[in-house]
């Protein structure tokens, strides 16, 4: 078998494979094929795939003001307690809240 037939196969395996939503081991029993061999094949394909950028369109993205401010949020965790932290925060007193749940936590 040509190189491409055999890649060619394998993708139509693959397909029927994720189409039947079986897990591997009962799929590859049902078709005579390794798990090993199964999976194998999924890595080289998505490898060859992703190496492609022109199958991956460009979408656009167009973040809100929330978004922008939650990123810039720090999440402090002590013991089972978590604090967030906005932009423009008073050092000392996180400071003195973090020792303070310290000493209880």
């Amino acid at each position: 078998m040509a190189q491409t037939k055999v890649r060619k196969a394998w993708e139509a395996r693959i397909r029927a494979y994720h189409a039947s939503g079986q897990s591997a081991s009962v799929w590859c029993a049902e078709h005579q094929v390794t798990k090993r061999q199964l999976h194998v094949w999924i890595n080289k394909l998505q490898v060859s795939t992703t190496k492609d950028p022109s199958k991956f369109p460009w979408v656009k993205v167009q973040m809100d003001k929330e978004a922008e401010t939650t990123k810039s949020m720090l999440l402090v965790r002590v013991g089972s307690t978590a604090i967030e932290v906005q932009p423009g925060y008073n050092p000392a007193l996180l400071t003195d809240v973090i020792r303070t749940l310290q000493t209880l936590c």
